[in-house]
């Protein structure tokens, strides 16, 4: 038995046979010349291929926006335009001619080269985007081997899936009924194969390192998208453990369904919002089969990452008005431009910074560059008419910067207005609450906007100065830290004081324990990912509003983060022992 720990990104346990997926094709075509005399025809050989492919894909986005939905389907869009793409043409032609080698042969040769150069980008999300090109040159390269295409939408049994990656055409095109569960080497919580498994809701580890070598097809295998891990060759034990946890798991969640259209009540009528955050519209779907009551948190950035040029205005137009449309009546909060930190747009060229956490980032790398900003507020003002829309502005630290965005608010709005362009004027505008500093002024920062949100992921990193993606130093990472919680009672006073609402969109909303906390604290709003929703839900029904502000009350006077953690958990378990164990 074998135990690979990697990333959990859609919750849920399954046991069955293993299907594993190809090894990288590109690497395993042999060699093979042809005479001068053939390169005309291997040519044309090559260009039927990206025909064939383009059609093939075609109808593979046809297929997902009828069964899932064009969120779905609109990301073959950038797979089309590696087809399109005349360098990437050029340069295998050029192999073909210059080799006198066959197609397969010269586009394996010039998509390695491709990778060998995407293997040394310092971006992120530019390496995840290699998968898009892998997807698109697999198909490429088995229409030119006269290889079968989608081998996962015909399946005659229960499988779980296995594979180095899964490009998110494969993940799509993925037989419903028999896949139950996979598992990838690489890959992570913001690739578009993750957000369609959790759109399907089936269980998913990715970063798992060498799962797809350490399984052969037909050996038994649990995947745990609850903890993120991979178990091969399980013994009968723990097949045991894991089918109970898993007929536990279905039953729970089938109980916490129940719950989908109900409100989050306290027992004694306290009323808590409960909203999802998102980053893209393709994760709708799972938000109101979820029963969110909006979206507190669409972070926006990722519409900017994985393309060469900015977004134009009518793009994001388009986009913002499809998630308030889609919502209306709900709310949706979009935050502004967070670039930097661990999330940079290729095309700008920014330069490196010793700190990027702390540097040319968010509200200050919008203030700097208005004309990307002032575009952005402009399409953001343009779809509020289609919907309940609110703004806020990300890592503000003084009321300097909340006055500078909001003064090129009031630009972009007399703009509009010039232009006869319709927006609403009552537009509710917020802060992010994400450094300390400006947690010490909220009650400033309070007479400039209509609302607080509550970055924990970010306040508890500053506050503590523990970079929360550095392995050696997670323990340091503590959310229940009693300065946090002083911070978060010292923001909600101050929001109370100016009749203002307040919403915590962090990590820490999504957690039942540290929920009731917060609500306790007076936290108006919790907006967490989709999945979270019901569990939380389930605790503030069980407990009465003076009992979570006497939970609070108590943890604001604990010495530790470990006893407030502890003392949070018994309150948990001694209410609903399962949320502690799913």
């Amino acid at each position: 038995m074998q135990t690979l720990q990697g990333i959990a990104v859609s919750p849920g346990v399954a046991i069955g046979k293993a299907l594993v997926l190809h090894s990288e094709d590109f690497f395993s075509v042999p060699e093979q010349h042809i005479a001068e005399s053939e390169v005309a025809k291997e040519i044309v050989r090559f260009e039927e291929a990206l025909t064939y492919t383009r059609a093939a894909l075609l109808a593979v986005r046809k297929k997902i926006a009828d069964d899932l939905g064009h969120e779905h389907s609109d990301i073959f869009s950038a797979h089309l335009l590696i087809l399109e793409d005349r360098t990437l043409i050029e340069d295998v032609i050029s192999q073909i001619k210059k080799e006198s080698a066959v197609a397969e042969y010269a586009f394996s040769v010039v998509l390695q080269r491709y990778f060998k150069a995407f293997a040394h980008v310092d971006d992120e999300y530019l390496r995840e985007r290699v998968s898009d090109i892998k997807d698109v040159g697999r198909r490429i390269l088995h229409s030119l081997l006269g290889r079968e295409q989608d081998a996962l939408d015909h399946l005659k049994e229960h499988v779980i899936v296995i594979s180095h990656d899964l490009s998110p055409s494969e993940t799509a095109m993925m037989d419903r009924e028999h896949v139950i569960a996979f598992a990838t080497d690489i890959g992570g919580p913001t690739s578009h194969t993750a957000i369609m498994a959790r759109s399907m809701e089936i269980p998913a580890v990715v970063g798992l390192d060498h799962v797809s070598t350490a399984v052969v097809t037909g050996a038994i295998v649990v995947i745990d998208g609850n903890r993120g891990l991979a178990i091969v060759h399980p013994d009968q034990a723990t097949i045991e453990r894991c089918t109970q946890e898993e007929k536990r798991y279905v039953e729970f969640i089938s109980e916490l369904d129940k719950l989908r259209t109900l409100p989050a009540e306290t027992l004694d009528g306290h009323r808590v919002q409960l909203l999802a955050n998102i980053e893209f519209p393709a994760e709708i779907p799972s938000v109101l089969s979820h029963g969110a009551e909006g979206i507190g948190l669409y972070r926006t950035e990722y519409f900017y990452l994985n393309r060469s040029d900015l977004p134009t205005e009518e793009e994001q137009f388009g986009a913002y008005r499809e998630v308030a449309e889609r919502l209306t009546p709900n709310p949706v909060v979009i935050r502004t431009l967070d670039l930097g930190g661990d999330k940079f747009l290729s095309s700008l060229e920014l330069p490196k910074e010793m700190n990027p956490f702390m540097g040319w980032r968010a509200i200050r790398f919008c203030l700097a560059r208005t004309d990307i900003f002032k575009t952005q507020l402009r399409a953001i003002l343009r779809a509020s008419v289609h919907g309940k829309l609110k703004l806020m502005y990300p890592m503000i630290s003084n009321v300097s910067e909340l006055k500078q965005a909001n003064g090129l608010l009031e630009e972009a709005k007399m703009e509009l207005k010039r232009e006869h362009l319709p927006f609403d004027d009552s537009l509710d505008i917020g802060a992010m609450i994400e450094i300390p500093s400006a947690a010490l002024i909220t009650d400033v920062l309070a007479r400039e906007v209509d609302f607080f949100s509550v970055g924990t992921n970010d306040l508890i990193q500053y506050s503590l100065a523990v970079d929360r993606v550095n392995a050696k130093i997670a323990y340091l990472y503590e959310p229940t830290h009693p300065a946090i919680l002083r911070l978060i009672k010292l923001i909600v006073t101050n929001a109370k004081k100016a009749k203002i609402w307040v919403s915590v969109c962090g990590e820490m909303g999504g957690d039942p324990a540290m929920a009731l906390l917060l609500v306790g604290l007076g936290i108006d709003q919790l907006s967490m990912g989709p999945f979270a929703l019901p569990k939380v839900k389930k605790v503030i029904r069980l407990v009465t509003m003076k009992q979570a502000k006497d939970m609070a009350k108590r943890a604001l006077h604990f010495m530790t983060g470990e006893e407030i953690r502890k003392f949070s958990e018994t309150k948990l378990r001694s209410l609903t022992p399962d949320l502690l164990t799913t």
